[in-house]
């Protein structure tokens, strides 16, 4: 069944920047005692390194002084010692907190990733509609990814280079208020910058986001359908699209990339400056006796650790810029309207005692206001019948299995089963008593076994034979290397019938009283469609069915016929009744024929 796929759809900019940043945190909240760790550790391993320049200015003042009266070799060994440790700590703490952040990260991905599973399992099939899956892959894989990674690279480097700017801006404060403003002065400029470069970078950083959800979502579409692509010559048209999205693409990732490429350089230069800066200011204090050599050399050091955290911090605010555009992505995703919540339902039908019976009441449906699918829908299909929904394309057949299946809610009117509304049962009850074989097949990689029995449980192997003699694959399966427990992979040789003739076996594994056929036997040859015909002849036996069909020869033998047109049953009736009646039915009936005979 078709639920609407599409070609890929140009994606708008997420617009909730300081919603996804809030959603980023509270997300973060089971995580925050680790996180809180790695932080102490950090802002530790930070104050150890300011504090490192104190002590190596008192290690040089005892040795500028000792080379005139003699070097204080003991003092010297117990400030070297005591800087060895702290720096081995320092280092230790360091990796700590990495190994911390690495943890937390890969614990914080697999959450999200597994949200945005149930998020796509719980979502209304109108979103899928709507956006190219390509798209929604790109936010499960690149968007978590990038979140991931960045804050498991970003988050320690940035709480060390904050840390390491205040306490370096203290101590040297402490150490010479006049040096300390020489210092600070010289790299505002670095800041005024670094804020500038971030506005303006930030909307490529967004849009580069989006075009890798466009990009995926276009080659998703394209390789799905490659075979009708290159058939119609649409080869030079979908590389047209493929270069338009990816040159906007490159345009948006150099731009980011060489705006935020600019603040590492910069803030070198900017330290560099502030070297030359501190050193004029200190040989100038020097020469007038207002600080000694030391004062200087612990200066130097402090320019270093007060540059080299703006260096990191330009670093970390690149990183966490994409975090923030991929971030905007995923929440923007995991907030999207969830199916109606169906926890306060408690009827139940149980699938042993289900009679049969469904009625459709006054049926109104439209995807959207404003273009009402199926306006005024009535039957009542009493149990064990086969019913056949025929007519144009686009007048409602599919739409009103979805609306059984309640894949969409109705607008107004009712449907029920046993005398029950389906608005008072849960999808999950609806789902299990319900056979489908769609008109599109799907197998997944695995033995054709599993992909028989699948989510079904205690299916014994002489069980699933027996249904594969039923349609015709049994000698097939067995012609094969492994026979039942030969895997199906992407490069399998099944081909487009044999896969739907496995789809079928499969629907008939399932034993639910309901049956839905959406143009089952569409990808089979004529002497298979017999075959196949009279195994669903077999399936229908002592079901409610609902059949979905094109060919019309194959519906013949349905006890009841429904011929619809624009949303509404037009004619219903036997094959022969409605025959007689020589209208619509009739019509697209013996136009079958003419064609065939042309």
């Amino acid at each position: 069944m078709n639920h609407g796929r599409r070609g890929p759809q140009k994606i708008e900019k997420a617009k909730d920047f300081k919603g996804a940043m809030k959603s980023l945190i509270k997300y973060c909240k089971p995580y925050l005692i680790p996180v809180l760790i790695a932080v102490i550790l950090a802002m530790i391993s930070a104050i150890l390194s300011i504090i490192g320049p104190d002590k190596l200015r008192d290690m040089t003042n005892l040795i500028s002084n000792g080379l005139l009266v003699g070097i204080d070799m003991t003092g010297v060994k117990k400030i070297a010692i005591t800087l060895i440790i702290m720096y081995l700590i320092s280092a230790v703490f360091g990796y700590i907190e990495q190994v911390i952040m690495a943890i937390v990260t890969n614990k914080f991905s697999k959450a999200l990733r597994k949200d945005i599973s149930e998020k796509i399992n719980n979502m209304p099939l109108k979103y899928f509609d709507k956006n190219s899956y390509g798209d929604i892959l790109s936010r499960v894989t690149n968007d978590v990814d990038t979140l991931s990674m960045t804050l498991n690279q970003s988050l320690g480097t940035l709480v060390s280079a904050i840390t390491l700017l205040i306490g370096s801006i203290i101590m040297m404060i402490v150490t010479n208020g006049l040096m300390a403003i020489t210092a600070m002065a010289s790299s505002l400029l670095g800041f005024v910058f670094m804020f500038s470069v971030i506005s303006r970078s930030q909307k490529y950083f967004e849009k580069l986001q989006n075009g890798i959800g466009e990009l995926n979502g276009h080659i998703e579409e394209m390789y799905a359908g490659h075979n009708i692509v290159k058939v119609y010559n649409g080869i030079s048209d979908a590389n047209q699209k493929f270069d338009d999205i990816n040159n906007e693409l490159f345009e948006n990732v150099r731009k980011s990339q060489f705006l935020s490429g600019l603040m590492h350089p910069f803030m070198g230069f900017i330290g560099n400056f502030g070297y030359v800066c501190v050193c004029i200011v200190g040989a100038l204090l020097t020469m007038n006796d207002v600080i000694d050599f030391g004062v200087i050399v612990a200066f130097m050091l402090y320019v270093r650790l007060f540059t080299q955290p703006l260096s990191q911090i330009a670093q970390s605010m690149s990183s966490l810029q994409s975090t923030a555009a991929a971030s905007e992505r995923v929440f923007e995703f995991l907030k999207e309207e969830d199916m109606p919540n169906e926890s306060n339902i408690k009827e139940k039908l149980d699938i042993k005692n289900v009679k049969g019976d469904i009625s459709f009441e006054h049926v109104k449906f439209g995807y959207n206001d404003d273009k009402i699918i199926i306006k005024d829908f009535n039957v009542d299909v009493k149990s064990g019948e086969k019913v056949a929904i025929v007519g144009p394309t686009g007048a409602g057949k599919t739409t009103m299995v979805n609306l059984l299946m309640k894949f969409y809610d109705i607008n107004n009117g009712d449907i029920k089963i046993d005398g029950i509304s389906t608005k008072n049962l849960t999808r999950d009850n609806i789902h299990d008593l319900f056979i489908m074989v769609l008109q599109d097949t799907w197998v997944f990689e695995g033995t054709i076994k599993d992909n028989i029995k699948y989510n079904k449980k205690d299916v014994s192997l002489d069980k699933i034979k027996e249904v594969c003699k039923i349609v015709g694959l049994h000698h097939y399966i067995n012609s094969l290397p492994h026979g039942y427990d030969t895997l199906i992979t992407d490069n399998d040789t099944l081909s487009s019938g044999q896969k739907q003739l496995l789809t079928i076996a499969r629907g008939m594994i399932k034993d639910a009283p309901f049956l839905i056929l959406d143009e089952a036997t569409s990808s089979v040859d004529t002497r298979t469609e017999e075959l196949v015909q009279k195994a669903m002849d077999k399936l229908t036996e002592g079901r409610t069915s609902f059949i979905i069909a094109h060919r019309l020869s194959t519906i013949k033998n349905a006890d009841l016929i429904l011929m619809m047109q624009d949303g509404n049953i037009v004619e219903q009736g036997t094959h022969e009744e409605l025959l007689k009646l020589n209208g619509k039915y009739a019509e697209l009936y013996n136009s079958q024929f003419e064609k065939m005979e042309s």
